[in-house]
């Protein structure tokens, strides 16, 4: 009797271990990034966050397997959210700042320079609004994606020309591209704004087709720009948040509540080591590029307010604008706004209380 409940035990032992295998599964996704692995919102899904992820799977013994599809392999720029919400690829960095007409009320920082370089209290604030506001996440679900998290957050604006910058007057008939909202940001300067982007930047800097770009350190030196570009002025135009990591919703949906958990778990740790290294590498990138030849200026406060105090508050129309076509874009004006203020910004203009 004693052998025939051993070999029992044994039996239920093995049964156990086998359903457990059975149980364990590896997730294969497509990653769609229309930028190049160069830039650091590519460089996080093999960098932190497809390890961070295996880690919190690691447990129920499934894993994470990521292809990555970035440079354009699958998406451009600015077509990630429709790429990953037609199921083309599960994963990507759906892009908010290349995609105003889906995203739209996600381009709120764009619409509000001249608040803090801080980017860790940029990124809390919009990720927290992410994630507890329904308001915040309606425009994923109606595109049939998932925000995920890690949103990928743009250090301090500053300018890059081909002359160089003493006043904002300087800018005056000169030809300066932006991406996307920061266009407005050149209203009153005189500026004639080009959209473009960073993919584009150097070879069109070269060619003459503008003479200077708004931009940030940390993608100016992986891009060269200071080769095209010398005269770096640092006007504080803030740190902004562009996109985050989002999921197919269907596919997402499907997924084992588990593993869905890995996923923003993921997501959370791909932000900390996203910060970590962007803050690491901003003032690096300012040393390397003034060793590489740039000259690095800062430009005045009085010239900074003044440039604010110039502009059209791009914000309330923004704003106003979203607001007639039934999205609460001017109540989460005031709430990010409210939420910087809180955290200790100070705004050289306080474009939600005008």
């Amino acid at each position: 009797m004693k052998t025939i409940l051993n070999l029992s035990a044994v039996a239920g032992v093995v049964m156990a271990l086998q359903g457990t295998t059975a149980l364990a599964a590896d997730y294969s996704v497509t990653a769609a990034a229309g930028h190049p692995p160069v830039f650091r919102w590519v460089r996080m899904f093999p960098d932190s966050f497809g390890p961070a992820v295996n880690k919190h799977l690691a447990g129920q013994g499934d894993t994470l397997t990521i292809d990555g599809q970035f440079g354009g392999a699958i998406a451009g720029v600015g077509e990630e959210l429709e790429t990953v919400g037609a199921g083309l690829a599960e994963i990507g960095t759906c892009q908010s700042l290349f995609d105003p007409a889906k995203l739209a009320v996600q381009n709120v920082t764009y619409y509000t320079p001249f608040i803090t370089d801080d980017t860790n209290t940029v990124a809390k604030v919009i990720n927290d609004m992410h994630r507890d506001d329904p308001r915040m996440t309606a425009a994923y679900e109606e595109n049939d994606v998932v925000y995920l998290g890690a949103p990928i957050i743009i250090d301090d604006y500053l300018l890059m020309t081909n002359f160089p910058v003493n006043s904002v007057a300087d800018l005056e008939g000169r030809k300066i591209a932006a991406p996307g909202a920061a266009l407005n940001w050149l209203s009153g300067t005189g500026a004639v704004g080009v959209s473009g982007n960073l993919t584009t930047y150097y070879n069109e800097l070269k060619t003459g087709v503008y003479d200077g770009v708004i931009v940030f350190a940390s993608a100016a030196l992986p891009g060269k720009l200071y080769e095209v570009a010398p005269n770096i002025t640092r006007a504080g135009m803030g740190a902004q948040y562009a996109g985050a990591i989002c999921a197919n919703k269907d596919w997402y949906d499907g997924l084992p509540e588990h593993v869905q958990a890995a996923l923003k778990a993921g997501a959370d740790e791909a932000m900390e080591w996203y910060l970590a290294d962007l803050n690491a590498a901003v003032e690096t990138s300012f040393a390397k590029m003034q060793e590489a030849g740039a000259t690095v200026s800062v430009m005045p406060q009085d010239a900074r307010k003044a440039w604010a105090d110039g502009m059209d508050n791009a914000a309330k129309s923004w704003a106003e604008g979203l607001d007639g076509q039934g999205l609460p874009a001017t109540a989460l004006l005031g709430d990010y706004m409210n939420a910087l203020r809180d955290a200790g910004a100070m705004p050289l203009r306080n474009w939600d209380q005008e």
